[in-house]
């Protein structure tokens, strides 16, 4: 069952119709090839707004799919919890798997985050097309995985700016190799409750720089181990994301 995102104005609850517009009429009728009487799931992705709608494709007009609502019900796909990730900007195309990845494990929101050891730095001419190449990652992403909503990845902001959005968290959870025992790791993660939001720091390739991890702490940021293995900072985040999905999945 293919999952497409529409906006709430492509929804007619009275006539029972949603139509599908955009890039994805394109890849339904030139590269799916589906044909009127099969079905497609559909959702606005937008928070507030899970609802599921199983629709018949009827046919194609104007540039756009028609569809016929058969049943909607509401999105079980997202997590009780929303897990934010800070992760720290890192070198060529890494983060675009780290979007993928962690958009199929549950994400909320991901801010990519300007640290001490950070071996690139932005550009900012070139920001804006870079946040919506990392977006579009997003979409599919989320459409592959069936989500319920669509997480936003920010620009990039500072590391003190990053510190900033924590403020109205209720965890921060901060991967580093220089710290307590697995088991103490077992607490913090299963301290997270559903209903309660996340934040997840994630080194870049050089790591943490010690004031880094002391400003975190200072937050109440938990100092948490991965085990005795030193991972990658594209595999850091999607574990801690994953340890959390088999914690708070429902």
């Amino acid at each position: 069952m293919y999952r497409f995102f529409i906006s709430r104005e492509s929804i007619d609850e009275a006539a029972g119709t949603i139509q599908i517009q955009g890039e994805d009429v394109g890849h339904i009728h030139s590269v799916l090839r589906m044909k009127p009487g099969e079905e497609v799931l559909l959702c606005t992705g937008m928070e507030g707004d899970q609802t599921d709608y199983l629709c018949r494709i009827e046919g194609y007009s104007d540039g756009a799919v028609l569809t016929k609502i058969v049943s909607k019900n509401r999105s079980q796909q997202e997590l009780p919890s929303r897990l934010y990730l800070f992760q720290g900007l890192p070198k060529a195309d890494k983060l675009e798997s780290i979007i993928q990845k962690s958009v199929e494990l549950g994400v909320y929101r991901i801010v990519p985050t300007l640290m001490k050891r950070c071996v690139v730095k932005p550009d900012t001419k070139k920001i804006a097309k870079k946040t919506a190449r990392w977006n579009a990652i997003a979409l599919a992403a989320a459409k592959q995985s069936k989500r319920g909503i669509v997480p936003e990845v920010t620009e990039p902001v500072s590391f003190l700016e990053a510190l900033e959005l924590t403020r109205s968290l209720d965890h921060v959870v901060v991967p580093y190799e220089n710290s307590d025992g697995i088991e103490h790791t077992r607490v913090v993660l299963s301290s997270v409750k559903p209903g309660e939001s996340c934040g997840i720091f994630i080194g870049p390739e050089g790591g943490f720089d010690e004031n880094e991890i002391n400003m975190l702490r200072d937050i109440g940021g938990a100092i948490v181990t991965l085990g005795h293995r030193i991972l990658r900072t594209e595999t850091a985040g999607p574990a801690v994301l994953a340890a959390l999905m088999l914690h708070l999945e429902e």
